[in-house]
């Protein structure tokens, strides 16, 4: 297993707004530059079972399957190969005038390190784009 690579920010949005934008995956090409293409297989809200296929600049198209959400306040989705899963966990904390977004990623198995190597400073710039993406469009609809 990798440490996770954490990103965390803070959004001048009420937290149900940042969810309902958070839910919306299929959207995410529209807010954030890390993600060129994203379809949902099911239908929102987010539910354990469901998957997206999501394509990415330079790290190509994966699935990820929904493992676990917390209607309103996070989700978890996974995506696996051989030898290495990855897992990504989004949470959204409510606080005085707003809210927190903290954005996880990790890898898990054999080659785990190997991955890690491979796609990190990549993956933690990713990661960082999508924070702020998702803080534009949240302030953006909250203004």
């Amino acid at each position: 297993m990798t440490a996770p690579q954490v990103t965390t920010i803070d959004i001048k949005a009420p937290a149900e707004q940042v969810w309902a934008i958070l839910d919306d995956v299929e959207a995410w090409p529209e807010w954030t530059s890390s993600m060129s293409r994203v379809v949902l297989r099911g239908t929102r809200p987010l539910a354990p079972g469901m998957s997206a296929v999501i394509s990415q600049p330079r790290l190509g198209t994966v699935t990820w399957e929904v493992t676990e959400v917390v209607p309103g306040a996070s989700f978890t989705w996974e995506s696996s190969w051989p030898g290495v899963t990855t897992v990504a966990r989004h949470l959204v904390t409510p606080r005085p005038g707003g809210c927190e977004v903290r954005l996880e990623i990790e890898h898990r198995g054999a080659l785990a390190g190997v991955l890690g190597s491979l796609t990190g400073g990549l993956t933690g710039r990713y990661i960082e784009t999508e924070a702020e993406g998702l803080k534009r469009a949240s302030e953006l609809v909250h203004d």
